[in-house]
């Protein structure tokens, strides 16, 4: 690793497993003291641990993101506690997934999904962005999704939040950048870890695409390092694409 991010202070929430566990890897390989937030603590030793037993630095704050401008409050600060005062990266990947069609979505389940995954995100960046000012800059990554640009026939309750989320970047981006914090998004498409010699459903969303495949984990989290690092100091107000096209290009039926 290159240690693009030696020297920075690190909150990764949702980052016991998929791709807050591999941006929360790949940012501690780069040199970064990374903070693992989630809700299990079991898991949550398990990626420190792993991090730890490859020469980085890694602590876990468990956290249930539910909404509540409180619980977003009490992160970022044990979170600052632990990092010793600052926080350079915030990376906002914490979210919940249903995948229920309009007509099967309960008004608690419509308030859940958007309380974990925009509102809770929103008030933990207003915790964090104006000490990150106050400390001479920082970033911030959050996490979109392809489904919030291509329209799907389930889940439009979740596609709503991540359209939610790409907004914010660039409103975030125009409130905060002046002060040094640079606001930026990464917009995943199908991305899993690979089980060798087993199949995904989920491969024939992306059939036709110009990578031909699924994403993983590891490529959300390089795009994430980038945007954290000083490579893209000009950049602000994004949304990085990491979905092998299927956005961007035409897709070909096979």
């Amino acid at each position: 690793m290159s240690m693009r991010l030696a020297g920075r202070t690190a909150l990764v929430t949702g980052a016991t497993s998929n791709i807050g566990r591999a941006i929360a890897e790949v940012f501690a390989a780069e040199g970064a003291h990374v903070v693992v937030s989630g809700r299990s603590a079991e898991r949550g030793r398990e990626v420190v641990e792993g991090i730890r037993a490859r020469g980085g630095r890694a602590d876990f704050v468990r956290s249930d993101l539910d909404g509540s401008a409180a619980a977003s409050r009490a992160l970022a600060e044990e979170a600052t506690r632990v990092l010793h005062g600052r926080i350079d990266v915030l990376v906002n990947n914490a979210g919940i997934y249903p995948g229920d069609t309009t007509a099967a979505t309960d008004e608690k389940t419509f308030d859940q999904v958007y309380a974990v995954n925009v509102k809770a995100p929103f008030f933990l960046t207003a915790a964090v962005a104006p000490a990150m000012a106050e400390a001479g800059g920082g970033a911030i990554v959050n996490l979109g999704s392809w489904v919030a640009r291509l329209g799907l026939p389930i889940g439009a309750l979740y596609s709503s939040t991540k359209g939610a989320m790409e907004t914010l970047t660039r409103a975030w981006a125009a409130e905060f950048g002046p002060q040094g914090v640079r606001v930026n998004a990464i917009s995943p498409g199908v991305v899993l870890t690979p089980v060798p010699g087993e199949a995904h459903p989920a491969e024939a969303m992306v059939k036709g695409t110009p990578a031909g495949r699924m994403g993983t984990p590891d490529a959300i989290a390089n795009a994430a390092v980038y945007l954290a690092g000083d490579e893209s100091s000009f950049v602000h107000g994004i949304v990085l694409d990491g979905d092998g096209g299927r956005t961007g290009a035409a897709v070909v039926a096979g």
